[in-house]
């Protein structure tokens, strides 16, 4: 490793005298620099795929994050050359690039994620061919002067051709799979938040955030003083109180209004006060969820039925279903984080009784609705899984959760 003794010692001794630099030897200086810099960059995500490959972290009992990080590395950036480090093998044609030192690192990491995010809108695994074109595509966009907030975003656009065109495809919009929250303290100590939500989601914060972070006139009956942003930062304090009260008093706190508006005559144009429209797929499932109010309108927008009472299941039946599922019946989750859904769709007349329900968490909820998977009750009365083919290619029934016992014959579908 002397070469880079070499080099450390003559990038340390180099001097810039900024008085005697003509126009054109600044440019190119600076030009050369980026380039030195994207390939000590990229060199470095070699030698952490070095230090991951041979456990230098992990035989201290550490990651190779904290390893990096405490080496001097951002943790930004030490999160970003493990990205890179793991993707040298996959893509190696954005890694040839990289190691031109024609793309910097932050470019690369945005291909990378861009990548992941691809393969994550496709139901079926994208191919070397298709995966190649992708990065092909994306390393367009930077020769082309994208940031990588665009390659992001044209990364989303593919992702949603690949969801549109393909059976089983979910639209981002409705994804639940690649929703984040990411969360890091800032230098002065405080904490900054950032979110990528999907439609759900994000109509339960944006109408609580409406609700709680509407504006209120000061004591002496101004106008409120405080700024919108800080209206809705008061509004997340007020949340995480509510969380933390874990459901206490719950009489004592306001309620939050999410309401989805249900043409009568094509409830395919079903839609969220505050996300907008929504498919029939997701329409089904909130259906199924006691926070939100569906109101069935005609073709004047003219509300016909609010059918909060027909609709939910009511504590009874709430009751048997736990005693009878126990749990989520596909994954396992506690019953409390549950919503009772509806095996024939409460849109599509199913029936709100025990015999039409079951219990499934919000994951499993959407894998239901949006996945392939199916539910029926059994001749002994109970919830069964008929798994998607690419799950189980001969498709056979799994009990719900609680009733599985591993065997030798049952086992492939006990997975």
């Amino acid at each position: 490793m002397s070469i880079i003794d070499d080099i450390s010692d003559a990038v340390h001794d180099l001097r810039v005298d900024d008085e005697e630099l003509a126009g054109p030897h600044a440019f190119d200086a600076m030009r050369a620099l980026l380039t030195l810099r994207n390939l000590i960059d990229h060199h470095a995500a070699v030698l952490t795929a070095a230090l991951e490959r041979l456990r230098v972290a992990t035989d201290h009992g550490r990651t190779t994050r904290e390893l990096l990080i405490v080496m001097g590395c951002a943790p930004v950036v030490a999160q970003r050359f493990i990205r890179i480090a793991g993707s040298l093998t996959t893509l190696p044609t954005l890694a040839a690039h990289a190691a031109d030192g024609v793309i910097s690192s932050e470019h690369v990491d945005a291909i990378v994620r861009g990548i992941e995010h691809i393969g994550k809108r496709s139901p079926e695994p994208i191919d070397d061919t298709q995966r190649l074109n992708h990065v092909t595509d994306l390393l367009a966009q930077h020769f082309s002067g994208a940031t990588p907030a665009e390659i992001s975003d044209r990364a989303r656009t593919l992702g949603n051709l690949i969801a549109d065109d393909t059976d089983g495809g979910v639209p981002a919009a409705e994804d639940r799979t690649i929703n984040t929250l990411t969360k890091h303290k800032t230098t002065d100590g405080r904490i900054h938040v950032d979110a990528d939500l999907d439609v759900e989601v994000g109509e339960k914060f944006q109408a609580a955030m409406e609700h709680h972070g509407a504006p209120r006139p000061e004591p002496d009956g101004s106008p409120d003083a405080r700024s919108t942003e800080q209206r809705l930062a008061d509004a997340l304090e007020i949340l995480l109180d509510i969380a933390a009260t874990g459901g206490n008093n719950a009489a004592m706190v306001p309620r939050t209004h999410v309401l989805l508006t249900i043409p009568a005559d094509n409830p395919t144009e079903s839609s969220l006060e505050h996300m907008g429209s929504i498919t029939p797929a997701t329409m089904n499932r909130l259906a199924c969820d006691p926070t939100i109010t569906p109101l069935l309108v005609d073709g004047e927008t003219v509300p016909l039925d609010v059918g909060r009472d027909k609709r939910l299941f009511t504590p009874a039946q709430r009751t048997a279903l736990y005693i009878r599922d126990r749990c989520c019946i596909k994954c396992g989750a506690p019953a409390e984080r549950c919503h009772a859904h509806h095996i024939d769709h409460w849109s599509q007349g199913g029936d709100t009784c025990l015999e039409n329900g079951c219990l499934l968490c919000p994951s499993c909820h959407a894998d239901i609705h949006h996945n392939g998977w199916e539910v029926f009750i059994g001749a002994d009365h109970h919830a069964w899984l008929t798994p998607p083919a690419t799950v189980d290619p001969y498709r056979r029934p799994v009990p719900s959760y609680n009733r599985r016992t591993l065997t030798i014959d049952n086992l492939p579908t006990a997975a």
